[in-house]
């Protein structure tokens, strides 16, 4: 029997342990996953990795 496998998510190294507001990310080749890392039944969004990278770009300045 196949077993699915989900996509491995990790938070920023800046995220704490203490429960503050962050996001965790999934990378896939074809998308990258975004959620609430404090409600992971919450549905997320997705984005194409050239679109995430602009938002990276913009978001560092």
């Amino acid at each position: 029997m196949a077993t699915t496998v989900g996509p491995s998510w990790f938070k920023s190294s800046y995220s704490g342990s203490g429960g503050s507001d962050c996001v965790e990310v999934a990378l896939t080749p074809l998308a990258v996953h975004v959620r609430d890392s404090k409600d992971t039944t919450r549905p997320g969004f997705t984005a194409a990795p050239t679109a995430w990278a602009g938002f990276l770009a913009r978001v560092a300045r």
